[in-house]
């Protein structure tokens, strides 16, 4: 696999590679550490291609370069798996554009990074940069929480409206994930109004059957709201894990939106997986 991991050289970027390291311990891995920086005004070097046309020393390169230095030289001495591989790169960019040059060229199957946590009088469910890349990503991307420690993944939550047919290699990812900590794996419905339409129920049975052979649970919640149902099923089922599908009006769509209008109390306190979903939605 090939496993980006965004860094900032913070305690939450250290604390999701920590997490990547523990998380992908029995797998062979490439790791890439990246670092963007983007000065405060533009050069007229920058505009002819970049530092290196310039002989004007850049602050802000010697930075990047000297901290993921140091991060690649802790995580050897850290972890030192023979299973793993480093390398790591400083690039002049946004991060969410970085991030998905570098998921093309190096074909990255996952980009694990933390959140930002709480700031202030009001309890920031995602940092800015996190939320940008969540909605622009092409990779999946697996959101650390702040200070969260490697636990067994025993359950992993998946909550579906079941309004797309979830194309295969979006699934291969959940699927992965699953035999991958041989965990169980339960699809959750809430209903907020009708019963399923005979679409949703062959997309739910079109589903099963990609998902055949792995230890899956369906469930169905009636009577709730999303996205507090799903966010009340993790915390009082013992959920280690969550991955869900991004697509627009998607429950996780909802969550970035409820995020700006009532941020107080609002987390996800365990990993959650964010895949793209580029299915057609049916209507």
């Amino acid at each position: 696999m090939n496993i980006l991991l965004p860094i900032d050289f913070s305690k939450n970027s250290r604390n999701a590679i920590a997490y990547a390291m523990e998380l992908f311990k029995n797998e062979k891995c490439n790791f890439f550490f990246l670092h963007t920086y983007t000065p405060s005004f533009y050069r007229m070097d920058y505009m002819l291609g970049g530092p290196s046309f310039s002989a004007i020393p850049d602050s802000d390169v010697d930075i990047s370069l000297a901290g993921l230095e140091k991060t690649l030289e802790d995580v050897k001495k850290t972890y030192n798996n023979p299973k793993h591989t480093y390398s790591i790169i400083s690039a002049f960019n946004t991060l969410t554009d970085e991030i998905n040059e570098v998921t093309t060229e190096k074909e990255i199957d996952m980009v694990v990074m933390g959140t930002q946590g709480a700031t202030g009088a009001k309890e920031i469910f995602l940092g800015t940069n996190t939320v940008y890349v969540l909605r622009k990503a092409i990779a999946p991307v697996l959101v650390i929480p702040e200070n969260y420690s490697f636990q067994k993944i025993q359950k992993i939550l998946l909550p579906s409206d079941y309004l797309t047919n979830y194309k295969e290699n979006e699934l291969s990812t959940a699927i992965k994930m699953v035999k991958m900590n041989k965990a169980k794996l339960i699809v959750l419905h809430v209903k907020e109004e009708h019963d399923l339409t005979a679409i949703q129920e062959e997309n739910k049975r079109a589903l099963y059957r990609r998902l055949d052979g792995l230890p899956i649970t369906f469930k169905e919640l009636k009577g709730s709201s999303m996205p507090n149902a799903v966010l009340d099923y993790v915390q009082n089922n013992e959920i280690d894990f969550l991955m869900m599908m991004n697509r627009k009006h998607s429950f996780f769509e909802r969550l970035l939106v409820r995020q700006n209008i009532d941020q107080i109390g609002f987390h996800i306190k365990i990993p959650f997986l964010v895949i793209r979903d580029t299915a057609k939605l049916s209507k």
